[in-house]
């Protein structure tokens, strides 16, 4: 099998490659603290070995429950973060972008909830729901993260209601804690199926545990084909591959010879547009692991050549803080090609006969010698095709990245104490029991 690929030649000219190897020192000792265990967070490392030790049990089991879900017309994934996005972004990138306009499905439809806390958009999907046989994967590791327990207790009143109380259990898993928290209690006492959320595995982190795996496989994508990429890239972007080889050690250093430089915006960009939604989670996984301390890349994302007709002036002449990893899948699944047109009213006919992946390409590569002509350094990441298994790959190889990067940064990439920040004002706000001093607080204000 083919493996994705990293050019950093378009970064040269505002770094030098001296540049980049006089990081791998560095590097290796990122490197080091991971493998090693020795760096801050250690206790979070669960995903580094994760894809080889996903064992055959575990896939016939997760394989097994999904097929038992696509009896239901509708599987409503309850998560929010990384228990949302990962999937999101295999699901979208790996279905018929316009499957939800078939009639007859071979797949059950898969939606998300509870990673916002929209009365709407809560309202709207319940009333979709109304009257069918639905499922609903519910994952959260304590059971009472606030947008995600909202989601689930409105949605399991609703299914009560539909199938009868008795039948609701068949229908619902969850995927929480091996023994404590709230759903852990609930799952236990109804009857669910359940899968754990590992204790060493953080949320961004978690598309190769059932949290992704399960929804994914529901979904029709072949999460064997997914976790064996990961598993590859796992051996590409092990302790032992020499840093030159090394694409996640490259990249790791890359990005911070350019945020050294004053780049302080990475921009993900794709041409692709089954690919939005792994930007989004991209974008998790990058700001939550390095933005703290004052310090970390901000992550930006957008979906070519789409956003060319509206960021695209400010990133061709805004200011130079940016550069952009661009993500270009090589070949397409499919064959069209521009038709002829005798009128040539739109002055097409020059592109009768050429595929829309060649025009695509086009736009791909003037796109980046116009970026890079204009003081943006482009890094380029080629995936042989978009499937499963190169998903597989690139995920892991940005996850690899992330934990070496935020070591050279000297941050540690494995917790995200901000993210308490609003809830505990929220909280407040809201007057939750043992919040009393931080509402009294806010009220002065």
């Amino acid at each position: 099998m083919k493996s994705i690929s990293l050019n950093i030649d378009k970064t040269f000219g505002v770094i030098t490659k001296e540049q980049v190897d006089a990081l791998e020192s560095e590097v290796k000792k990122g490197m080091e603290m991971l493998h090693k265990g020795t760096g801050k967070g250690s206790d979070f490392l669960g995903w580094l070995h994760l894809p080889s030790s996903v064992n055959e049990a575990e896939l016939n089991d997760i394989e097994a429950t999904a097929a038992k879900l696509r009896t239901c017309e509708v599987v409503v994934v309850i998560g929010i973060g990384g228990s949302y996005l990962g999937t999101k972004a295999v699901v979208e990138a790996m279905n018929n972008s316009f499957d939800w306009l078939r009639k007859k499905r071979k797949n059950p439809v898969i939606v998300y909830a509870g990673h916002n806390i929209g009365e709407d958009y809560l309202s709207e999907l319940c009333e979709m729901l109304e009257g069918i046989k639905f499922g609903i994967i519910n994952i959260s590791k304590s059971g009472t993260t606030t947008e995600p327990a909202i989601a689930f207790r409105v949605l399991k009143k609703l299914l009560e209601k539909n199938l009868g109380a008795a039948a609701t259990k068949d229908c619902i898993v969850a995927i929480t804690d091996k023994a404590r928290g709230a759903l852990r209690t609930l799952a236990d006492r109804e009857g669910y199926k359940t899968f754990v959320i590992p204790d060493d595995v953080g949320g961004r982190f978690s598309v190769l545990t059932p949290v992704g795996l399960l929804p994914i496989a529901v979904a029709g994508v072949s999460i064997r084909d997914l976790v064996k990429g990961a598993v590859d890239m796992e051996k590409a972007t092990g302790a032992e591959v020499s840093f030159a080889e090394n694409i996640a050690s490259i990249y790791a250093a890359t990005r911070n010879a350019l945020y050294a430089e004053g780049k302080k915006v990475e921009i993900l960009a794709n041409f692709h547009p089954k690919m939005h939604y792994v930007g989004e989670w991209w974008k998790q996984l990058y700001g939550e692991s390095e933005g703290k301390d004052g310090k970390g890349i901000f992550p930006a994302s957008v979906d070519f050549t789409t956003d060319l007709h509206s960021m695209g002036q400010w990133i061709q002449e805004g200011e130079r803080i940016i550069f952009e990893t661009v993500i270009s899948v090589e070949t397409p699944d499919n064959n069209l090609v521009v038709p002829v047109d005798e009128a040539d009213l739109d002055g097409l006919n020059y592109l009768a006969g050429k595929r829309i992946d060649e025009v695509n390409k086009m736009a791909e590569l003037g796109t980046q010698l116009a970026h890079v002509d204009g003081g943006v350094p482009n890094i380029k990441i080629t995936m042989p095709e978009l499937n499963a298994y190169y998903i597989g790959q690139l995920f892991y190889f940005f996850e690899k990245a992330c934990g070496i990067s935020g070591y050279i940064l000297g941050v540690n990439p494995f917790d995200q104490p901000g993210v308490e920040a609003y809830k505990k004002n929220m909280f407040a706000l809201l007057n939750k029991p043992g919040y009393e001093k931080e509402s009294e607080a806010i009220k002065a204000k």
